[in-house]
């Protein structure tokens, strides 16, 4: 006896597409402000020349299914039948313990005959074999489109090599930028033009410089929150953030460490996997030991440190930087920084409430918010994003973009009250090797350039000003493009 019928799964099916009776997607997704993320999922959608499945990837509660939703309502608006598009939940129970063929067939046989249609898959990798399901559907149904998510990096990218090799454009979803944050709580900032960014410090004269900070002033009052608790679009918008700050330890944190993780892995021991994730966010900027993680937490075996952060990677709570080369200079063991994802995250997670007074809390935060934004949005066209550590003293620079065939980018965050810069720090002496060299910085007067011994320059940037003008130069991007 099959353990859901036909009946059961289409009246599933009716709750997640009230499209098919009202003709529109509801108005509390319509009306939310639409991510970057968003905006290159169209892309890839419309694209003629090249049919592409698309995937979007992220952590929980980061907005993918807005997303699809939006995706949805601007079908719906460009005169697409409400029938010809689906929405399948495969985190749903009764979905969930249904095959595909029984989900597709009670589709096509109740709502819409055809086969050109518009399928969303939500949490796909729940559903049992679903590369192979996507690819059969994309080599038998040429006119189908198919947009899916997953909280589950590394199983949906080793799904697109092995069965949508050529088929599948993975996109990363990650947490809200500063950017998104002010667009989505409704921060009114007089207009930027898109030649407005960071690198572009270094040609502008100081009264131009002053003119964008005080353009800026609107926003630097919310970027302690944001840190807090701005990186996921719902709690972004609540408006008691003890209660935020919760629901994220329960719906984000607890929920994948206690079973999307263990029943994705076959994880025996959740709580390792907790202990492990907790250690993680006390060092979040720290350049980490796995042995040195397997040592202080007593019972855990190296291999089991190793295996439970590529989990947690894969589940996006957490980034890997490694060593850059830089200069020709031989960099020492390529041991990672670990970031988590969102500092938001971390918060949660520690429960301290003195982050904000805290000055190396407050470092580690910034520090993890700058590497979140240089590394899911902005630069794309670098081969990777890491750190450089090396020389005789092992001096380090935070934050570098390799680029394939330009110089590279060089970060140092120095989000203190009197952030001076050493002559003899790495950065200073490795300038002359990129293209840009940036210091973020914490006071809002605290920008300019200042002038290293080589003769080349570096900027001063404030955090805050540095986060939002990243996410500006990224909204002019896709002008045009809605």
């Amino acid at each position: 006896m099959a353990i859901a019928t036909k009946e059961q799964i289409l009246k599933v099916l009716r709750s997640f597409n009230p499209w098919w009776t009202t003709g529109s997607v509801h108005q509390d997704f319509t009306k939310k402000y639409r991510r970057f993320a968003y905006h290159e999922a169209m892309k890839r959608l419309d694209r003629t020349d090249l049919r592409r499945t698309v995937v979007l990837t992220g952590t929980r509660r980061v907005g993918k299914t807005t997303i699809q939703y939006q995706m949805i309502d601007t079908l719906l608006r460009r005169g697409i039948q409400p029938q010809r598009i689906v929405f399948i939940s495969m985190d749903h129970p009764m979905l969930k313990l249904s095959g595909f063929n029984d989900i597709l067939e009670c589709y096509h046989e109740n709502v819409w005959a055809g086969q050109d249609c518009y399928y969303f898959f939500d949490e796909v990798q729940y559903a049992s074999d679903w590369d192979k399901w996507m690819k059969t559907i994309y080599d038998t149904q040429p006119e189908t489109q198919m947009i899916a998510t997953g909280s589950a990096s590394p199983a949906l990218i080793k799904g697109s090599t092995e069965s949508g090799a050529g088929r599948w454009s993975v996109i990363q979803v990650p947490t809200l930028s500063f950017y998104e944050y002010c667009a989505l709580t409704g921060v009114a900032v007089p207009e930027l033009g898109p030649e407005i960014r960071p690198t572009a410090f270094s040609h502008m004269s100081q009264q131009e410089r002053t003119g964008v900070m005080l353009k800026l002033g609107a926003v630097q009052n919310h970027f302690n929150r944001y840190l807090q608790v701005g990186g996921f679009p719902e709690l972004a918008l609540a408006s008691n953030d003890r209660l935020a700050q919760q629901i994220m330890r329960e719906d984000v944190v607890d929920k994948v460490l206690k079973r999307d993780l263990p029943s994705l892995y076959n994880i025996r021991s959740a709580t390792e996997l907790e202990r492990i994730f907790l250690y993680l966010c006390n060092v979040s900027s720290d350049i980490v030991s796995f042995a040195a993680i397997a040592k202080e937490l007593d019972g855990v075996t190296r291999p089991t440190v190793e295996n439970y952060i590529k989990y947690l990677e894969s589940a996006n709570l957490i980034y890997l930087s490694y060593p850059v080369e830089l200069g020709g200079q031989k960099i020492l063991k390529a041991q990672p920084k670990i970031y988590i994802a969102d500092a938001a995250i971390r918060n949660a997670v520690l429960m301290d409430e003195d982050v904000l007074t805290d000055p190396i809390e407050l470092g580690k935060m910034v520090e993890t918010a700058v590497y979140k934004h240089v590394a899911a949005f902005y630069y794309q066209r670098a081969t990777r994003v890491g750190y450089y550590r090396g020389g005789k003293k092992g001096k380090e620079i935070d934050v570098v973009v390799d680029y394939p065939s330009v110089k590279n980018i060089l970060i140092e965050v120095k989000y203190r009250e009197q952030a001076p810069i050493p002559n003899d720090s790495a950065i200073c002496e490795l300038c002359g090797e990129a293209s840009a060299a940036i210091v973020v910085t914490k006071r809002a007067d605290d920008y300019g350039v200042h002038n290293a011994p080589n003769g080349k320059e570096l900027i001063r940037i404030p955090a805050f000003a540095f986060l939002y003008l990243l996410g500006n130069a990224e909204r002019h991007g896709y002008r045009g493009r809605e």
